[in-house]
């Protein structure tokens, strides 16, 4: 079995690739993370784009472990934000990964703006690097509203604000299988089962 590593520390994102990776039929591969291999200096995302941070951190992955490596980069891009706050969703209220903060604020600096205008997506760009060198770098979008309050518990991040389009329902209030169908990073990663397919042969 060829092993695959995503290059992340968030069990949430290797139990994602799993569930899509079996979903779809695709065997032969192991996923691991970034707890699986050695540990290796990680550069910061600096990038100014999801694709540039997806493909740095793939190629870090790649370059110091020798294993095929994936990695993606993703947020919200909120319309009336002028598309942030973007590749510093993480981080948004200042301090990396601290999920309500970034709700907060984003609800905060949207209160006065109507419902119609509450447009926005979750992007998620996913890159691929091999060991040779080679890549694959794809992007998958979500459309939807963002709300005016938090409902939901299941996902992360700002899931509980974001109202998928043709839904009534957060995506926090979705199964993983049901987010995994239509959420941006399964869109993205969907689009790279062709170059992990080959993988698994």
């Amino acid at each position: 079995m060829s092993r695959l590593l995503l290059a992340t520390r968030n069990q949430k994102k290797l139990v994602e690739l799993r569930r899509i990776l079996e979903a779809e039929g695709v065997t032969g591969l192991e996923v691991v993370g970034l707890a699986d291999v050695p540990e290796f200096p990680e550069a910061p995302e600096t990038g100014a784009t999801f694709e540039d941070n997806a493909l740095a951190k793939a190629a870090d992955a790649a370059r110091a472990t020798g294993l095929p490596a994936v990695a993606d980069d993703s947020g919200l891009e909120i319309d009336a934000l002028n598309g942030m706050p973007g590749v510093l969703s993480a981080r948004w209220s200042g301090a990396h990964g601290d999920d309500q903060a970034n709700l907060d604020l984003v609800l905060g600096q949207i209160k006065d703006v109507p419902d119609e205008r509450r447009g926005g997506a979750f992007v998620s760009a996913a890159a691929l690097v091999l060991p040779d060198g080679g890549e694959t770098v794809v992007r998958g979008e979500w459309r939807g509203t963002i709300i005016r309050e938090s409902r939901g518990d299941n996902g992360f991040g700002y899931d509980p604000i974001f109202v998928p389009e043709g839904e009534t329902r957060t995506s926090a209030e979705l199964s993983p299988e049901e987010k995994d169908a239509d959420s941006h990073r399964g869109r993205a990663l969907r689009l790279l089962l062709p170059s992990l397919r080959e993988l698994a042969t």
